[in-house]
């Protein structure tokens, strides 16, 4: 007759053989890795001293090309995210140049960077800390990431600075580049097509409606009006939404232009609006 003892006793014995076994599996597994690795390096040595032999000035394989390991798994690329992964740098490549993170959101930090000054392509670093900035914004704003780094880019190509520019398109048309406001003001920095015809004369309206297009002319007239105002980001915003003409004829009357927008855009804002 079985006890409970006796049960118990068998199934930890049985318990304690299993493991066992697994840890003498795990330690040959590491032991044939070893050895499979070893074996990539001897490999490489060889055929190394053979060339050199021969004169020849080929060069060195790695150790993941003699043992077949090209590249990452598309699992593996598919889980990392879309700022590391080598197709923006690819692509990026044709694009404007930008200035760090940092750079741009650190308070009173205004001058260029020095690949922008020099025409240098940035490094690898500037790269990835361009598109985590891109990645908060996009986070932050619940944007694509696509139109984040338009945004970004626009914004640091005419001047201007970033966090200025993305409350500027949210308070403007909440992010859609094809929104048309009553008075016939168009796309993501609601342009009229007058005022964008003083930057560029022969655009059209369809063409404001172009992400690209619209946020090239928005930023460079809100550029222009923040200089026309000796940096008074204040007034220069007022201007953006109402026009210079009716700033001017407030201030010569005596009267005060602002009229609230300026304060939806600068809510917790510190910067001063452009870059230089």
């Amino acid at each position: 007759m079985h006890t409970v003892d006796d049960s118990r006793t068998k199934y930890d014995a049985e318990w304690r053989r299993r493991r066992m076994q697994r840890r003498r599996n795990m330690r040959q597994a590491k032991r044939s890795s070893v050895a499979v690795v070893l074996l990539a390096l001897v490999l490489v040595l060889t055929k190394d001293r053979g060339a050199r032999q021969k004169g020849a000035e080929t060069p060195l394989p790695s150790v993941g090309e003699v043992l077949g390991l090209h590249g990452p798994t598309q699992q593996t690329v598919a889980a990392a995210p879309r700022m590391l992964r080598q197709e923006p740098l690819a692509a990026i490549a044709d694009q404007p140049m930008w200035r760090r993170a940092g750079d741009v959101l650190k308070r009173g930090k205004t001058s260029p960077s020095a690949t922008q000054v020099a025409g240098q392509k940035p490094s690898q670093h500037e790269y990835l800390n361009r598109w985590q900035a891109i990645q908060s914004y996009s986070t932050r704003y619940r944007i694509k990431t696509d139109l984040a780094r338009r945004i970004y880019d626009a914004s640091v190509a005419a001047g201007i600075e970033p966090e200025l520019g993305f409350r500027v398109v949210r308070v403007e048309s909440v992010f859609d580049p094809r929104a048309v406001s009553s008075a016939g003001a168009l796309g993501l920095t609601q342009l009229m097509l007058g005022t964008a015809r003083a930057f560029e004369p022969n655009v059209t309206r369809e063409d404001l409606l172009d992400p690209d297009v619209n946020l090239r002319i928005g930023f460079r007239y809100l550029r222009g009006l923040i200089k026309q105002y000796k940096g008074d980001l204040m007034l220069a915003l007022v201007a953006y939404n109402r026009g210079p003409v009716a700033v001017q004829r407030s201030l010569a009357m005596g009267v005060s232009p602002a009229n609230g927008y300026e304060k939806l855009i600068t809510r917790g804002y510190r910067g001063n609006g452009i870059l230089d």
